[in-house]
């Protein structure tokens, strides 16, 4: 049997995860990653940590080398853009650094365009004219604005930054640059940081960033970003939750308000899109187009609990990129879908979710009767010194006693990460709240406790809730009566 040509767009987690997977199934395939600039399989995810300087080169940030992906025998075309998909005849265009086009033949072809940073309506940010590295103002999603904002750090020299945006990586970004010295202001429109997780929990994140000296504004929007003649200085305009428009200078600008599906590509051939404009694809990762397939941040993303939908993570990135890449050669796995399971560090607070909050599941539409828990149980025994409270907010579904989701924040030693896993586990296998208690955890006075902290999270759900959750078992019991 002939090998196949496989070719993959984007050199991110989805791209390079696709491409190894077809090598490592087929050493005889012919497989290309087409990479737009020159830094494949890097991560994003630590751009702040290279930016605080706890990474000391921009090379570490690597996943592997050139060198490395190019002796799995894939061929890496860096500096070279996609610009056109030829569905009929099976040919991708592409444009290297010096302008020469060239068609390149697919038996298969894997989209992995990701995401691109998402521009808000920011006066001076948007339009031709519009405000950029140059001026000290960032966006921040790739290698190249991670060496911008570098080279904007060691030219102005800034005492001060505001940052617009504090989700997963606005926050990182206010540490990194506290800890490199600079004052920073955080600036968020919502009434909380974090506001992927409830506002209770957001505010311990909150009270940390305060404690560090960041000075962070809620309920808050930026409507102008303007330069200030003479000198380097950045004046951005915002309105307070009481309506009154003030103006802060600053010496650097960070805009993080998240990011959007890039999808023109698949779009220009004729790629049907779904949730959130991302590209549509089943649950082999197939797009609607013959022999094209699609993965990562760029495609829609089957979510266990709520269906269709789009959830940029990496680590989805990398699961269904693999998927692709084995479909690719002719494979038949699908993609057993996502959680949404996320955590963050921001200075010594970690804070990690998994599944759904109560607005969630009730826009779900699956006739769940949501309700949360808040408990606050030690990371380990009280009497081993060092103990700290997890903060644990739990979701479940009354009438089924069903696990819906977790909420968690606490201290870094605290095992936030692992614990969150515990949860997303449960989910994953669709576990009712009470049946944590039934799970085989470790345990050490040190580290845990006999029931350890997830376990007591969700009994304290069941003691508030375990009526209605019994009273639900009894009435479909068969020959019940209703009282």
């Amino acid at each position: 049997m002939a090998s196949k040509r496989i070719v993959a767009i984007g050199g991110s987690d989805a791209g390079i995860s696709a491409a190894l997977r077809a090598r490592e199934l087929d050493p005889n395939s012919e497989v290309t990653v087409v990479v737009a600039d020159a830094y494949p399989n890097f991560s994003i995810c630590g751009i702040p940590y290279y930016v605080s300087g706890e990474v000391g080169h921009w090379s570490d940030l690597a996943h592997r080398t050139l060198a490395d992906l190019k002796a799995t025998g894939m061929q890496v075309r860096t500096d070279t853009l996609a610009t056109g998909i030829d569905v009929a005849s099976k040919q991708l265009v592409v444009r290297d650094a010096d302008g020469r086009t060239e068609e390149l033949p697919y038996d298969a072809l894997i989209v992995g365009t990701g995401a691109v940073s998402a521009r808000p309506p920011i006066e001076g940010l948007t339009g031709p004219d519009g405000l950029g590295p140059a001026d000290g103002v960032h966006l921040l999603h790739s290698m190249g604005d991670t060496f911008a904002v570098m080279q904007s750090l060691a030219a102005r020299r800034p005492k001060t930054a505001v940052v617009v945006g504090a989700g997963y990586i606005g926050l990182e970004m206010a540490e990194a640059l506290t800890t490199r010295g600079i004052h920073v202001t955080q600036i968020e429109a919502l009434p909380e940081v974090l506001p992927t997780v409830d506002p209770e929990l957001g505010a311990f994140v909150h009270a940390e960033l305060t404690d560090h000296g960041v000075e962070v504004l809620t309920s808050t929007t930026v409507s102008a970003i303007a330069r200030a003649a003479p000198g380097n200085v950045l004046n951005v305009q915002a309105t307070s939750p009481d309506g009154t428009v003030f103006t802060r200078s600053t010496d650097l600008v960070l805009v993080v308000v998240g990011v959007r599906p890039d999808t023109a590509l698949a779009a220009d051939a004729g790629a049907n899109l779904g949730a959130k404009g991302a590209i549509e694809v089943d649950e082999y990762m197939r797009t609607s187009l013959p022999g094209v397939y699609a993965a990562g941040d760029c495609a829609v993303t089957h979510h266990r609990l709520l269906g269709r939908t789009w959830l940029p993570l990496g680590t989805t990135a990398h699961k269904q990129g693999r998927i692709a890449g084995e479909n690719a050669l002719g494979g038949h796995r699908w993609f057993a879908g996502s959680l949404g399971t996320q955590v963050v560090k921001v200075f010594d607070v970690v804070a990690a979710r998994t599944g759904l909050r109560d607005h969630e599941a009730a826009a779900a539409g699956r006739g769940w009767t949501a309700a949360t828990t808040a408990s606050h149980p030690d990371d380990h025994k009280a009497y081993y010194p060092g103990a700290t409270p997890i903060s644990i907010r739990i979701t479940g579904d009354t009438s089924s006693g069903l696990l819906l989701g977790a909420q968690l924040v606490g201290r870094r030693g605290a095992e936030i990460s692992k614990r969150v896993d515990t949860y997303a586990t449960a989910l994953f296998h669709g576990m009712p709240v009470d049946g944590m208690s039934e799970l085989d955890l470790s345990y050490t006075p040190p580290l845990g406790s006999p029931w350890d902290a997830v376990q007591v999270a969700a009994q304290a759900w069941m003691n508030e809730h375990h009526l209605d959750v019994q009273r639900r078992m009894v009435a479909d019991l068969p020959g019940s009566q209703p009282s």
